[in-house]
């Protein structure tokens, strides 16, 4: 969904209307930053809200920057080094997920995605990691493989879904809070 380009002091982001409940803020991995807001929100006032986050905005664009910066000096491990280290966590998931999946694990891949650590196909019992995912903690690997499985039973981030990950990683909060740190 294309948006309206703008500028407040001195920042160019892209306006975007669309069914929201409150003004969100965020700055792509490509640097870029972009502002969703309900439809009733006036540019007046989505320029006031970026305003107001300016630091937080510029803060932002520098982490954005130096990750950038991170990874090409270290670039994502193979494919195969990566189903070597993803394979052996699957294994261990699997089982609590097995009458779900119909006694055949889930097919893993691995791709070079930049906006997601994983994705889970319910449809073809597959799950996509991303080749970044193998330069994280393994406790955050960890976290991200159990929370695909996960979503074999609750295809959604209800509450359903985060008690599921919960009943298998407590401390899923902190593992999560580990991506992008390694």
């Amino acid at each position: 969904m294309a948006g309206q380009i703008r500028r407040v002091a001195g920042l160019e982001y892209e306006l975007v209307r669309k069914k929201v409940k409150n003004l969100n803020l965020r700055v792509r991995r490509d640097g870029t930053v972009a502002v969703s807001v309900p439809m009733r929100v006036s540019a007046a006032q989505a320029d006031a809200f970026v305003a107001q986050r300016l630091g937080w905005v510029i803060e932002a664009k520098q982490q954005v920057a130096r990750a950038a910066r991170k990874q090409q000096d270290c670039p994502p491990p193979s494919k195969e080094e990566c189903l070597a280290l993803f394979e052996p966590i699957s294994r261990m998931v699997y089982p609590a997920f097995a009458g779900v999946l119909g006694g055949q694990p889930p097919q893993l891949q691995v791709r070079d995605m930049t906006s997601r650590w994983g994705v889970c196909n319910m449809e073809k019992k597959r799950i996509t990691l991303a080749s970044r995912l193998a330069l994280q903690p393994r406790a955050a690997v960890e976290y991200v493989i159990v929370h695909e499985y996960c979503h074999f039973v609750h295809p959604n981030h209800q509450k359903e879904f985060w008690a599921l990950v919960e009943q298998f990683l407590p401390d899923w909060k902190a593992r999560r809070a580990l991506l992008g740190q390694g």
